[in-house]
């Protein structure tokens, strides 16, 4: 049962969509509310690809199990050496090590690209992404108090760092 990771291509984005409205419906890993659409998904694909973004996919026994990816931190140019990373496991696979061998992949793809930094931004309550972070050596560097708000509460973001 050992898991392969790799880019994820156009047939993987079913797989994909599952686990990110997983997400969105039951956690406040991501504060989106409602489903995205197969569309939605389609030009955050095709986003990713045309800006020379990684996207990729964990896959054990045939079946996608978890996607990570980075993106632009803010679209002004002085932000160019610093991205945001996305890592997303399916809630059966927590524990597994999945996303800790996306995540390095990660890492190692923003080195490769010359990033200096990248940055997450985590709920405040989900103390196992807290320490999965601080585990991959990244830091809490700050706190965003009430700035969200899902399933009928205000939520805390905490931004974690880690130096490439």
């Amino acid at each position: 049962m050992s898991v392969q990771i790799r880019t994820a291509d156009s047939r993987h984005l079913p797989a994909i969509l599952d686990i990110i409205n997983e997400a969105i419906l039951h956690t406040t890993a991501i504060y989106d509310y409602a489903r995205r659409s197969e569309a939605e998904h389609l030009k955050w694909y095709q986003e990713k690809k045309n800006e020379g973004f990684p996207l990729l996919v964990a896959e054990r026994d045939n079946e996608i199990v978890g996607f990570a990816t980075y993106h632009t931190f803010k679209p002004k140019i002085g932000y160019r050496f610093t991205a945001e990373h996305s890592v997303y496991v399916r809630p059966s696979c927590h524990g597994q090590g999945i996303g800790t061998a996306l995540l390095a992949r990660i890492i190692e793809s923003a080195k490769e690209n010359g990033l200096h930094s990248l940055v997450g931004y985590v709920d405040a309550e989900n103390a196992g992404s807290l320490h999965f972070h601080k585990k991959l050596g990244f830091e809490e560097v700050g706190r965003l108090r009430e700035v969200g708000y899902k399933f009928d509460q205000w939520l805390d973001v905490c931004l974690m760092q880690r130096f490439l």
